[in-house]
């Protein structure tokens, strides 16, 4: 890793150089869109599937329904019952689990590389007609609900701000409704629902599976084919157009959390579109880490550590958990947590401080480097496992037909300037943003 120069004596970029994997990528008769990423390191293959469906997909009055369908695969499948798919993975040494996001539900398993074409019968059983039955969709319905009491309305600071904080942020259906569910809309849901669901969102081409780790190319692909090849081509559903336009004046909202012991504030801004102008997003990525980030950071030295305003200070892209695997649109989000002898409105004003300090000032010496360098060391390191590493490629392959940006990005990270991470800055302002403060307690 190399410094080069920007203005006088600030380290503008660190060189980070390029990984390169090698990715091969393949598309079947039936649409399905295959990554194969090999990686004879260690006796290890990832096998994971994505679905181009999310919690924005699903239409209203099934909220929660993305979810519910991702537990319903989990239920038995064409040739296999109930807790088959989970007995075939353990026994075979492997691990498993799948996840429901804004712009995908996904699959995936580890196993040792002699179990690789267990996995891939495993997937395309299920991909080719899960067990959607009455008893299947009753009893995973009561487990959603039950998750959502213990994770949400049972649970300090449950949903937020992922759940709470969009509604105040955005106006349409899809990007402001409650991804995990309401417990009337789950109860309404029908074995038809779930059969037209299944029918329109899983069908192959729209897909990708990806495979990568201790195989070899070839013959994983002869092993796809066989397994998956035979499944029927469907129809796939055009991805509704989820744009809105941007905030033109603050909106403030409140939410009482009986559960939580202090209060917190959260705050959202809208940022550039992460696939059509990722060189736009990298800066506020690099911006997230430089205030949160470590006690040495701005905003968690300042609220935390120097003013006490605080007990905790985060900064994220978006609402779930990686910066690079959601579409437009997505938002920077600070969240902060402080004392009931702090109000929310002089923690906001601190954070608007040091935002116009920082517009004003710019970055210190060090303070880009060592953000930078952090960042790609997040990213190389998690492509160092084959899993990490797999669901990244997935994803890229998901949302942008490019899954070796995964070796990539963390040089471009390292290409953002200074001037660049300003200006992101500078863009955070009162008048583009959503406001949420959490009441402890109930109490105002």
């Amino acid at each position: 890793m190399t410094w080069t120069g920007y203005g006088p004596g600030v380290p503008a970029s660190l060189t980070v150089p390029t990984t390169s994997y090698d990715v091969r990528r393949h598309k079947l008769r039936n649409g399905l869109r295959v990554v194969l990423a090999p990686d004879r390191s260690a006796p290890v293959v990832a096998v994971a599937v994505y679905y181009d469906v999310g919690i924005r997909s699903e239409p209203e009055g099934r909220t929660g329904f993305a979810h519910l369908f991702e537990h319903l695969m989990f239920q038995g499948s064409a040739s296999l019952e109930k807790m088959e798919h989970v007995n075939y993975v353990i026994s075979s040494g492997g691990t498993f689990n799948g996840s429901t996001r804004l712009d995908y539900t996904n699959y995936y398993e580890v196993l040792p590389s002699n179990a690789l074409e267990r996995a891939l019968f495993l997937e395309s059983d299920r991909m080719r007609s899960p067990r959607v039955t009455e008893e299947n969709l009753r009893n995973q319905i009561d487990v959603v609900k039950e998750e959502i009491r213990v994770n949400i309305l049972n649970e300090p600071y449950g949903g937020f701000p992922w759940l709470t904080l969009p509604p105040v942020l955005f106006d349409t259906f899809p990007n402001a409704h409650n991804g995990y569910g309401a417990f009337e809309d789950l109860e309404g849901a029908t074995v038809e629902d779930a059969s037209e669901f299944f029918k329109r969102y899983y069908a192959p081409g729209n897909a990708v599976l990806a495979i990568g780790g201790d195989i070899d190319p070839d013959e994983a692909l002869a092993l796809v084919e066989k397994h998956f090849g035979d499944i029927p081509r469907r129809t796939t559903p055009p991805r509704p157009d989820f744009s809105e336009p941007d905030l033109t004046e603050e909106r403030r909202a409140e939410h009482v959390d009986r559960n939580a012991a202090t209060p917190a504030v959260a705050l959202g801004w809208r940022v550039p579109d992460p696939v059509a102008d990722l060189d736009a997003y990298l800066p506020f990525v690099v911006l997230a880490e430089l205030l949160t980030r470590g006690d040495a950071s701005r905003l968690r030295s300042r609220l935390v550590h120097d003013d006490h305003l605080a007990s905790d200070v985060s900064a994220s892209l978006g609402f779930m958990e990686d910066a690079f695997d959601v579409r437009d649109p997505t938002a920077f989000v600070v969240t902060a947590h402080h004392a009931a002898d702090a109000t929310s409105d002089q923690v906001v004003s601190a954070i608007d401080d040091e935002l116009a300090r920082l517009v004003r000032d710019g970055l210190t010496d060090d303070e880009l480097g060592r953000v930078q360098a952090r960042t790609a060391a997040t990213l190389l390191s998690r492509n160092d496992f084959v899993l990490g590493r797999t669901l990244a490629m997935a994803s890229l392959e998901q949302q942008r037909q490019e899954p070796g940006l995964v070796g990539e990005l963390p040089a471009r990270i390292g290409a953002v300037t200074a001037e660049q991470v300003v200006q992101a800055a500078r863009t955070l302002r009162p008048d583009r943003r959503a406001r949420l403060d959490l009441i402890a307690g109930g109490q105002r």
